[in-house]
C-alpha cells in the first residue's frame, strides 16, 4: 500500500466487495420473491377458486365424507396440490394427504381459517432464503346459493420442484455479478496502471532534468489534472530551455566583447614588462590606450548587468518625465561627428513642441544608440537621419539611411 498505484486499485476493488454480495442478495431476494413466487402463489390462487367454485356446486361434498374425500383425491392428482376441506365450523372434513387422516372431524389450527371461513380470500406465502415445503398456501372460502360460506378449500404447494429453478436463478445472479465484479477489477487495474505510467512518466522526466540528462516535453494527455501537471512542466522545460540558451548566449557575448579590450591591455602590459617604460612618450601613449580600454569595459558590463536582468524576467524601468524636444537632440548629437568622420551627411528633424513623457533615458538612449550605430556602420555612402513627430496621439522617432538594410527575413 505504499504506492499510488495500489491504493487506486485497492479503491475500486474495495467498495465492490461491499456491494456486490448486498447487491445479489437483493436481487435474488426480489427475482424469487416478486416474480417466481409471486406468479406460482397467483396460479395457486386461481386454482383454488376454481377449486371453491366446484366445491359450491357439489353439496354433497358437505355433507357426506366419503364424497369429500373422493373430491380432494381428484383434484390433489390432477393438480398435484395438496388439498383440504373445512367445513362451516372450521373441522377438518377430507385431505389428500394421508397424515391428517387421524384429525378428520376435528378442528385444525391455521393461522388464517377464520379469516377464510369469514368469507376473505387469502393467499399465504412463507419465503426463505432455503425454500421450505409448503411455503405457498391459499384458503378460498365456499359459498352456497345465498352467499353463506359452506366451508373453505386449502391448497398448499410443495415448492421442492421448484428448488431446481430458483438454484439455477441463484447461480446466473452470482454468475453475472462475479463477471461483472471481474470487469470492474480489469477496468480499474488498467486505469491505475495508466494512471501510474503518466505520473512515472513526469516523475523519470524530472529526474531527468535534475541529472543533468536530456530535456524532453511530455504529450499531454489523460485526465484534466495530469494534463495540468504535463503542461506545467512542459513549461518548466521550455522556460529552462530559454534560459539555457540565454546563458549560451551570455558567455559567447563575453568571451567577444571581453576578449578585445583584455587583449590590447595584454598586448600593452608585455610592451611595458619588456622596457617600453624607459620611454616616458611611449609609456605614456600605452598607458592612455590601457585607461581608454577600461573607461570602455564600464558600458559592457552595465550591458552585462542589463541582459542578466532581462534573462532573469527582472527588469526594472527607471521612468522620468523627460522634455523629449531638449533631449532627443542631445542625445542624438554625438552620433553626428560619428556620422561626419565616415563622411556621410547627417540631417535631423526635431520639433521643439515635442511632448514630455516618461521615459527610461538610458535605455531609450541605448535603443537609439544601437540604431544609430547600424545605420553608420552599413551606410558606405550617402546619408543618416532622425526625425521625430506626433503621430494618432503616439510620439514616433524614426532612424533612416541609404545603405544595405535589412532583408525583410
Amino acid at each position: 500500500m505504499r504506492t499510488l498505484r495500489s491504493r487506486l486499485i485497492l479503491s475500486h476493488i474495495l467498495p465492490l466487495l461491499l456491494l456486490v454480495p448486498i447487491v445479489g442478495f437483493a436481487l435474488v431476494y426480489i427475482l424469487e420473491t416478486q416474480v417466481l413466487l409471486a406468479g406460482f402463489s397467483d396460479e395457486l390462487a386461481q386454482h383454488g377458486a376454481l377449486t371453491a367454485d366446484i366445491a359450491g356446486a357439489e353439496p354433497a361434498i358437505w355433507s357426506d365424507t366419503a364424497e369429500a374425500q373422493r373430491f380432494v383425491t381428484v383434484f390433489s392428482i390432477r393438480r398435484q396440490y395438496s388439498v383440504m376441506l373445512f367445513d362451516a365450523e372450521g373441522k377438518l372434513l377430507a385431505a389428500s394427504e394421508p397424515d391428517h387422516d387421524g384429525q378428520l372431524g376435528q378442528p385444525l389450527e391455521l393461522p388464517d381459517l377464520p379469516t377464510a371461513l369469514a368469507g376473505e380470500h387469502k393467499v399465504y406465502v412463507g419465503y426463505a432464503l432455503r425454500v421450505q415445503a409448503e411455503a405457498v398456501q391459499v384458503l378460498v372460502p365456499v359459498k352456497g346459493p345465498d352467499q353463506e360460506v359452506m366451508g373453505v378449500v386449502y391448497m398448499s404447494e410443495q415448492l421442492s420442484d421448484m428448488q431446481g429453478q430458483l438454484n439455477q436463478l441463484r447461480y446466473i445472479i452470482a454468475g453475472v455479478l462475479a463477471v461483472a465484479f471481474a470487469l470492474a477489477v480489469i477496468v480499474g487495474l488498467v486505469l491505475a496502471l495508466n494512471l501510474g505510467r503518466m505520473l512515472q512518466g513526469v516523475t523519470d522526466a524530472i529526474n531527468s532534468v535534475a541529472g543533468g540528462r536530456e530535456w524532453t516535453t511530455l504529450p499531454e494527455e489523460g485526465p484534466e489534472e495530469i494534463r495540468t501537471l504535463l503542461r506545467a512542466f512542459n513549461t518548466l522545460i521550455e522556460r529552462l530551455r530559454v534560459l539555457e540558451e540565454s546563458r549560451r548566449r551570455l558567455v559567447g557575448f563575453l568571451v567577444h566583447e571581453l576578449g578585445r579590450p583584455l587583449g590590447a591591455m595584454q598586448s600593452a602590459l608585455q610592451a611595458l614588462l619588456s622596457g617600453a617604460d624607459q620611454d616616458p612618450e611611449l609609456r605614456h601613449e600605452l598607458l592612455e590606450g590601457m585607461d581608454t580600454q577600461v573607461h570602455r569595459l564600464r558600458p559592457l558590463l552595465d550591458s552585462l548587468t542589463d541582459l542578466h536582468a532581462q534573462v532573469l524576467g527582472t527588469l526594472e524601468l527607471n521612468r522620468q518625465p523627460t522634455p523629449l524636444g531638449e533631449w532627443l537632440p542631445r542625445t542624438v548629437t554625438p552620433w553626428r561627428e560619428v556620422a561626419h568622420a565616415k563622411g556621410l551627411h547627417w540631417r535631423t528633424d526635431i520639433p521643439d513642441s515635442l511632448p514630455t513623457l516618461a521615459i527610461d533615458q538610458d535605455r531609450m538612449a541605448q535603443a537609439l544608440g544601437n540604431l544609430l550605430s547600424n545605420a553608420i556602420k552599413y551606410t558606405h555612402e550617402g546619408k543618416v537621419s532622425v526625425d521625430a513627430f506626433v503621430r494618432d496621439s503616439s510620439v514616433c522617432i524614426a532612424v533612416g539611411d541609404t545603405g544595405i538594410g535589412i532583408a525583410p527575413s
